[in-house]
């Protein structure tokens, strides 16, 4: 059998028998792991500490010649610990990892690890705004699925005019003449496509767009798994 490590965040954890639990894991190098973890549920449990939700950790695990590996040693790297205490960032981080499985197969691209990792840590800092957070997020997202909506024309194939406002044209993926967002919105839309969240905060500004970018974001996110 081969013995393998790796960083590791918890998508999923389901019970299994007295004291087992079948973890799945989003990696940076082996996509999606289906891991068995024995025991873990115990008092005592040595690999427990290790497969927090909400954190980065090393694991390392044993291929047999099932689909569901053996876990064999976990040691927390870093554990986002504030986010429980919001219940608002609570949901939203489940949100981010339902998201992140649903629109992954079994090997993403590491960066969708990276873009889990990057959210936690943003949801764990409460002076960012959590609104911004899933605006970032959800960007981020469609960014890397490949669904990029195009922000510097309009559905005429004309350039952005910086004193007309536009509204979104989903089916075109792009802004037509409307009334939702002036050439400040969408700036800051831009950003939310090009920077971390930590980045974000500092446009403080970008507050009073952040409410139709996340409609906007969202919409799109769903279309995208339609």
């Amino acid at each position: 059998m081969k013995h393998l490590t790796t960083q590791a965040i918890v998508l999923n954890r389901t019970n299994f028998g007295e004291s087992g639990r079948i973890i799945t894991f989003l990696t940076p190098e082996q996509g999606k792991l289906r891991v068995m973890a024995r025991g873990v549920r115990k008092v005592k449990s040595k690999l427990a500490g290790g497969i927090e939700l909400f954190s980065v950790s090393d694991i390392s695990y044993l291929i047999g010649r099932g689909e569901i590996y053996t876990l064999t040693s976990s040691r927390l790297i870093k554990h986002f610990g504030d986010i429980v205490k919001d219940s608002d960032r609570t949901q939203a981080a489940y949100d981010f990892i339902k998201q992140i499985d649903k629109n992954t197969a079994d090997n993403p691209e590491p960066a969708y690890f990276e873009l889990l990792a990057d959210a936690f840590e943003g949801l764990d800092d409460h002076a960012i705004n959590l609104d911004l957070i899933c605006v970032w997020f959800g960007a981020q997202l469609i960014k890397l699925a490949g669904h990029t909506p195009n922000l510097r024309t309009d559905s005429a194939g004309q350039p952005l005019d910086q004193v007309k406002k536009y509204s979104f044209d989903y089916q075109a993926m792009c802004f037509k003449p409307g009334r939702t967002f002036d050439a400040n919105a969408i700036k800051f839309l831009r950003l939310c496509f090009a920077v971390s969240p930590k980045q974000l905060k500092n446009i403080r500004s970008g507050e009073s767009y952040v409410k139709p970018s996340l409609n906007l974001v969202q919409a799109l996110t769903k279309k995208m798994t339609q």
